[in-house]
């Protein structure tokens, strides 16, 4: 498995740049006067923390990111899908320093207004069954309580043996014990040494890397679930209705923004009502307009059991939720399913504004329509690349190039870091995932985005290829 690799603090000459929507003012990228801070944080935190480009940010607003030393970027990442109303929204901003203004920052678990109105707010909006909220404060930590509903449910309502949880190869799900062991590397929880023998993965259904060998993508739908139930019970030895309390997977797999077939979901669905499963959605990087629907799992026209969310909920703070069925998320009595800091009143309101922008100003709507031009436009970029562009997956404003060794499909990490590090020294910001038997340069912007500074970026975007690739022969 290859894994993300350090952005080297080595200091090049670029090329000044200056337009309406970016701005390269130093001549320099790190830029010299950056370097002391980014060696000190070199310094101080841990190495795991070096792998994102070197940029210097200082502030930011909308969809642009700033330096200090007067360089601007378009910026295709979000914070890692987190600004979907924009960067510094000013609704956002505003709601947050009234609630700062009010006196309370913190309440425990004690009763709050603001908890009231946005635990209200979510469910309102959610889909039945999903009408009772959990705030939390990061995506890990739903999968984790995502995890422990399933189980608790599985062994509650039919018995011991009904524990195991499937998830997907080539997932993420976060980073703390329980998130790790439902993700789908291997590598990454080698550090877990025991290992829950009822936690297990099962091939994603990957049109461009497909787990089971076909090569065309027609009929794949029956094809993949087909290959799937049989996957359960001969290679992981599980019978569905008596053994597995839970599925879960991402709306999208982050790392390479891959949507799983249509069909397949709709497979699923009735698979795991069928079965008694819970089946959970991890809508993390996917929830709040971003893949051009309110909730990323309308885009299979399904409804989970269990839905959790975080990133773009607040669009700023963090703050996150566990959306579900109230059968599945009343098993725990009084204080034995809390959180410190759940539903803390700043995040709350930063969240009830950036729900109410998000209606408001139509960006689910904005995202889906920006989203069929970018896809064209990305896809033109693909079809003239397609020596190193092996697949262009995604839907409304999130999508990912999947970088590959000319010739093949292998991930090819270092053409997608340079690509990277190229767009960014000419004033677009994004990131290469890295992993998971892929490589891609991630594209996300915030839905507020206009598409004249989308068309600006695919520009940039494919300048900075050719160059990698000009650079790679050389």
């Amino acid at each position: 498995m290859e894994m993300a690799k350090a952005f080297e603090l080595k200091v090049e000459k670029i090329k000044k740049v200056k337009t309406k929507y970016r701005e390269m003012k130093t001549t320099t990228f790190p830029v010299q006067a950056s370097v002391k801070i980014l060696k000190n944080l070199r310094k101080y935190e841990p190495r795991s923390m070096s792998g994102q480009p070197l940029a210097l940010w200082d502030h930011a607003k909308d969809f642009n990111v700033y330096d200090k030393f007067g360089n601007k970027w378009i910026d295709w990442s979000s914070g890692v899908m987190v600004a979907n109303a924009g960067h510094s929204n000013p609704a956002i901003a505003s709601a947050i320093i009234k609630q700062v203004k009010h006196g309370l920052l913190h309440n425990y678990c004690f009763p709050s207004e603001m908890r009231e109105k946005l635990t209200e707010k979510l469910a309102k909006i959610a889909p039945k069954p999903l009408k009772k909220v959990f705030l939390l404060t990061t995506g890990s930590e739903t999968n984790e309580v995502a995890f422990k509903l399933c189980r608790t449910w599985g062994q509650k309502k039919y018995g011991p043996k009904k524990i195991a949880m499937v998830s997907f190869t080539g997932a993420f799900h976060g980073r703390t014990l329980a998130s790790q062991l439902l993700g789908g590397s291997p590598a990454l929880k080698e550090w877990i040494v025991n290992k829950d023998k009822d936690v297990c993965q099962a091939p994603f259904p990957n049109c461009f890397r497909c787990p089971w060998g076909k090569k065309g993508y027609e009929g794949c739908d029956n094809f993949c679930f087909k290959n799937f139930s049989a996957y359960l019970k001969k290679n992981l030895k599980l019978d569905p209705k008596s053994r597995i309390a839970g599925i879960i997977l991402e709306t999208y797999q982050g790392g390479g923004s891959t949507f799983a077939p249509k069909g397949f979901m709709k497979q699923l669905r009735k698979f795991c009502t069928k079965n008694n499963i819970l089946l959970v959605m991890d809508e993390v990087q996917a929830g709040f307009g971003r893949c051009g629907t309110f909730f990323g799992f309308k885009y299979y026209n399904i409804v989970p059991d269990i839905a959790v969310f975080g990133k773009g909920i607040t669009s700023s703070l963090p703050l996150s939720a566990v959306l579900g069925r109230t059968d599945v998320m009343d098993l725990y009595e009084p204080n034995t399913m809390t959180s410190t800091h759940t539903g803390n009143p700043v995040c709350c309101a930063a969240a009830l504004a950036n729900i109410d922008y998000i209606v408001k100003k139509k960006l689910v709507a904005k995202s889906a329509k920006s989203g069929k031009l970018l896809h064209a436009e990305l896809a033109k970029i693909q079809a003239r690349h397609s020596d190193i562009i092996g697949a262009l997956h995604g839907t409304g404003l999130v999508y990912a190039l999947h970088i590959v060794k000319p010739g093949g499909k292998d991930p090819d990490a270092d053409m997608a870091h340079e690509i990277v590090k190229k767009s960014l020294q000419k004033g677009l910001m994004m990131f290469a995932p890295v992993g998971f038997g892929s490589a891609s340069v991630k594209i996300g912007p915030p839905l507020t985005t206009p598409e004249a500074a989308l068309l600006e970026a695919v520009k940039v975007l494919e300048e900075a290829i050719t160059e990698a690739k000009q650079e790679a022969l050389s």
